[in-house]
């Protein structure tokens, strides 16, 4: 069961058109797991639209106009893309994707599975002992995107957030102080907000994340490596 969700603040901004494409993005994963969210998305959605119609097109704060994220994953569908892109679905075409192949990627929401489309090929980076990213190529450049693995049992490094981080569990689960959080849940971690995810003893964990800004590791160890930390929108 799903306990953790997006505020109505931000599932308004998701209906009204103006939360920036990544949020966004993980907010539409997020309802097509949760039936409750999606019910209320799709009330907001109803009472709003009369509204929209006779409102001038709104921008939202990339400067984006209220459609982009629709767009964008219309772009993704007909391979309006760069030329390095159009070769990797060539290469997509030809050899099953290795991520499907794993079980972790084995069930994910349908708006991951189309993103996936073009980033068949993960490029995965060792960040600590157990944990693992590969950044995703979404055609933006405000938020990165990414996946992170947790393996059994292994406990993230400790850190705080110099922007706004969103969190959704898409296989396994993990634990912090705060709680448990299974396939489906959806966290926002704010600057000041310390924790360290830990996922389960007995299976993996993987999210999707989206950052505005590096996180910061604390402890003595993380003043010495902060200031090399970045973020890569791709």
């Amino acid at each position: 069961m799903i306990h953790h969700h997006p505020d109505n603040n931000m599932l308004l901004e998701y209906a009204s058109g103006s939360l920036n494409w990544a949020h966004s993005l993980v907010v539409s994963a997020h309802l097509q797991l949760c039936t409750k969210c999606a019910a209320q998305y799709r009330m907001m959605n109803s009472i709003g639209g009369t509204l929209l119609d006779s409102a001038v097109p709104a921008t939202n704060e990339d400067g984006e106009s209220a459609n982009a994220f629709a767009r964008l994953m219309d772009r993704i569908e007909s391979g309006d893309q760069a030329p390095e892109k159009q070769a990797e679905k060539v290469v997509a075409r030809v050899h099953k994707p290795f991520a499907m192949k794993d079980p972790v990627f084995s069930d994910l929401p349908p708006v991951v599975s189309k993103l996936m489309r073009t980033n068949s090929t993960l490029k995965w980076r060792r960040l600590s002992k157990g944990l693992k990213e590969a950044r995703l190529k979404t055609g933006q450049r405000h938020h990165e995107v990414s996946f992170h693995r947790i393996a059994p049992g292994n406990k993230v490094a400790e850190h705080d957030h110099r922007g706004k981080e969103i969190t959704m569990v898409l296989y396994g689960s993990f634990s912090d102080a705060d709680g448990v959080y299974t396939r489906g849940d959806f966290l926002v971690r704010e600057p000041g907000e310390i924790h360290r995810p830990t996922a389960t003893q007995d299976q993996e964990c993987l999210c999707l994340s989206v950052v505005e800004a590096p996180v910061a590791l604390t402890g003595v160890f993380g003043k010495l490596i902060n200031p090399f930390l970045s973020i890569k929108p791709q």
